[in-house]
């Protein structure tokens, strides 16, 4: 039976979240001088989830995430603790920046393009990558007022509505499809990038926001484009190093459970309000009790978790949507190669009519993850407005993404090996009313004391939002 002294606290889910839960709860315990007993079940045969890193030839691969952004504080806090400070690695300096096609050939986004809007114009009218009326209807957004209606809106509209339909195509499209794999014209712009709705808010216009900010204090914060790459970070031989790293701190004092799926949770009728009390059903068997559950899997799943417990809960949960994609890892000779590659990478626009996202030219990135004279590339394939493509077999999906490489950057000859890193509903869909959904989910769940829901599906689908909504969720129950 459990023990108040004690107290027995389940984790659903090996993956980054479910780790960084589980390390949290040993810290605190650490901290407070106070005993928990804790068991992580892993559905899999091994920890990371979508994280991932091989070495093969003399090339190291991430086949998931490999990388993760720094001015959120998760990630980068966590490897600290973990003593991997001097195992962090700096994008390359001399490549920041990034391609998009347009026409069929690579065109370098303007230097301060961020995302969704420009924080400089004169980078923006010498480029070809919008016709001169596109340049025109971008330029009038200053004058444009702000929306009156404080309602959701998807970023599509916004885009439209503050620079016109050609700077949505041509650019916020492909850049933001390149995080999301989403369909722009579902995607709630409060949940994802809530800071250009605050911008207009605030200053009446985009551009006007970006002039009266602070002027940039670095070269790289002056002609970025895309991403803010230089804030992002990786580990020298991976992301797998922080698996392992949490791995290592966790195993000791955490009961860890490989191939473990469980099933459902279900409350023990043996105790009675205000105090829950969970079982778990794993493999056919029923666990004993447990004070808290921290379930870290995607939505769907906790979903089926929950059904039992909670029929309102599991609908919510329910309701958010997922897309699934494949990457395509490949090596390549330089000579082979008639692109530079002087980027971190190549958005596709929808309107281009291609069968990928993206591709990640992974040994630009970081230095050390190719052999001299040799190229990484990491190409995206399927998400929500191409989910067909996902449903290829390995065959057809390596030979679709070498004629896309022909056809956009003039890769040529063999490669030196190819592997399909497949996701299947792996990326949560921020549609419109998103953050609503998520906060009946948070009051749905309040009415289960010891249950915590955490994951990607909430608020944030990066490395360091998975972290941190592992991290809360463990001081929730811990507390």
């Amino acid at each position: 039976m459990p023990n108040p002294s004690c107290p027995r606290i389940a984790i659903i889910g090996g993956g980054l979240t479910g780790l960084a839960a589980a390390h949290r709860l040993t810290e605190l315990a650490t901290e407070q001088g106070r005993s928990v007993d804790v068991t992580l079940y892993e559905a899999g045969p091994r920890l990371g989830g979508i994280v991932g890193t091989v070495e093969r030839d003399g090339y190291l691969i991430d086949t998931g995430a490999d990388s993760f952004i720094t001015n959120k504080p998760g990630a980068l806090q966590l490897c600290q603790r973990l003593g991997l400070e001097s195992r962090l690695q700096a994008t390359e300096p001399m490549y920041r920046g990034a391609l998009v096609l347009h026409d069929g050939r690579p065109v370098p986004v303007p230097e301060g393009f961020q995302l969704l809007s420009p924080s400089a114009m004169w980078p923006v009218l010498k480029s070809p990558i919008l016709s001169l009326v596109g340049k025109l209807r971008m330029a009038q957004e200053y004058f444009i007022p702000p929306r009156k209606d404080t309602g959701d809106e998807t970023l599509a509209s916004f885009v439209r509505r503050r620079f016109g339909q050609e700077v949505l195509e041509r650019l916020v499209q492909p850049l933001v499809g390149g995080i999301y794999t989403s369909d722009p014209e579902k995607l709630s712009l409060a949940a994802t990038m809530p800071r250009f709705l605050e911008m207009e808010r605030e200053y009446g216009s985009l551009i006007r926001a970006t002039r009266s900010a602070k002027p940039p204090t670095s070269d790289e914060d002056r002609t970025s484009s895309g991403a803010r790459y230089g804030l992002f970070a990786g580990l020298r031989g991976g992301m797998q190093e922080l698996v392992d790293a949490l791995a290592a701190r966790v195993t000791p004092s955490c009961r860890v459970e490989l191939n473990a799926p469980v099933e459902s949770m279900l409350p023990d009728i043996t105790h009675a309000p205000p105090r829950s009390v969970y079982c778990l059903r794993v493999r056919g068997r029923t666990t004993d009790p447990f004070d808290a559950v921290i379930p870290t899997l995607p939505a769907y799943r906790t979903a089926d978790l929950v059904t039992e417990l909670d029929q309102d809960l599991a609908t919510q949960l329910r309701g958010i949507g997922y897309a699934s994609s494949s990457i395509v890892v490949t090596g390549h000779a330089l000579q082979n190669v008639r692109d530079p590659l002087n980027a971190f990478g190549l958005v596709v626009p929808h309107i281009e009519r291609r069968r990928i996202l993206a591709v990640s030219f992974s040994s630009r990135k970081f230095p050390n993850r190719a052999p001299d004279g040799r190229v990484l590339l990491r190409t995206f394939v399927g998400g929500a407005m191409q989910p067909d493509l996902f449903d290829l077999d390995d065959v057809a999906t390596v030979q679709l993404v070498r004629e896309e490489l022909a056809a956009t950057l003039g890769v040529t000859g063999e490669p030196d090996f190819a592997i399909v890193a497949r996701y299947p509903r792996a990326m949560p869909q921020y549609h419109l009313g998103h953050l609503e959904r998520v906060a009946e989910i948070e009051r749905l769940s309040a009415r289960h004391p010891g249950l915590a829901l955490a994951g990607n599906a909430y608020r944030g689908v990066g490395v360091p939002d998975a972290i941190h909504s592992g991290e809360q969720a463990a001081e929730r129950v811990f507390g």
